[in-house]
């Protein structure tokens, strides 16, 4: 019988390279745990404040960031699997776990306002409208307590998609964000036809922006269109009290980053 040859223990389909093999194990075992997670509701909530731009910085609503568990229950980065799901069924699960967590955080703390990311994809998923409908027509009056928030490049993607749905849900009082506000290169036009209630500046825009002019001329711009189109603005990635003043100084309305407070499982 010939002797096999090591490369022979590799199939087509394996990476040749040691490195490259050992990540793709790792990212395979990594979406097996999300799923399970997913189908034994091992996930939390996170929340981190969004502070408005007044005297003391009072908290105008928290951002809802899930967070998904292995079976210790140590939490799995979500670096290690975001980027891979976010246009998958798998991305649609994560995305209906977090709305359903959100509503649960509403009905148990009635003075809460939260914000939950979305993909404009999730909008017409069969599994994330069941757990919206369900609130919609309990009659609950959480809904009007609860912000989507949409990616830049997301909206932009599906616009159409997006301004229907906005439409469909005037009646209810859902409030919508723009997320990542000036990275995606919004096409400007649509804002007009989008109901966008507030935007979130990119932090990449307000990184050290009391000493960046380039940011500080780009901050102030998105800032402006936000106001010009009726929409508060929120400045994301906010590390600094000189940050901070410098955007209070161009008109941002809220502010949010690790200086205000860091995601936290309890408010």
């Amino acid at each position: 019988m010939a002797m096999m040859k090591p490369t022979d223990a590799w199939d087509d389909q394996t990476p040749r390279d040691p490195l490259e093999y050992a990540v793709s194990v790792r990212d395979k075992d990594v979406l097996s745990m999300v799923r399970t997670a997913l189908a034994t509701d091992n996930c939390k909530l996170a929340m981190q404040p969004v502070c408005a731009t007044q005297d003391h910085y009072p908290i105008a609503f928290h951002e809802c960031l899930i967070r998904v568990m292995d079976e210790t229950g140590r939490i799995i980065p979500a670096r290690q699997f975001m980027g891979q799901i976010e246009e998958t069924g798998l991305g649609r699960d994560i995305d209906a776990a977090s709305l359903r967590l959100a509503f649960g955080l509403l009905e148990h703390n009635r003075d809460l306002r939260l914000s939950v990311n979305v993909s404009a994809r999730s909008l017409g998923d069969a599994a994330w409208r069941r757990v919206l409908d369900r609130e919609l027509e309990s009659r609950s009056m959480h809904v009007d307590r609860l912000i989507l928030e949409i990616g830049e490049s997301s909206a932009m993607q599906l616009p159409e998609v997006v301004i229907r749905f906005m439409e469909e849900m005037q009646p209810y009082g859902l409030a919508f964000a723009l997320d990542d506000f000036g990275a995606g290169m919004t096409a400007f036009r649509h804002l007009k036809d989008f109901f966008f209630d507030l935007v979130k500046v990119d932090s990449h825009f307000i990184r050290n922006i009391h000493n960046d002019p380039d940011n500080q001329v780009l901050a102030e711009a998105l800032i402006t269109v936000a106001h010009q189109f009726e929409m508060f603005a929120v400045a994301e990635g906010v590390e600094s009290q000189e940050e901070a003043d410098f955007l209070i100084s161009i008109g941002a309305d809220c502010v949010q980053g690790y200086h205000f407070g860091v995601p936290k499982f309890t408010v």
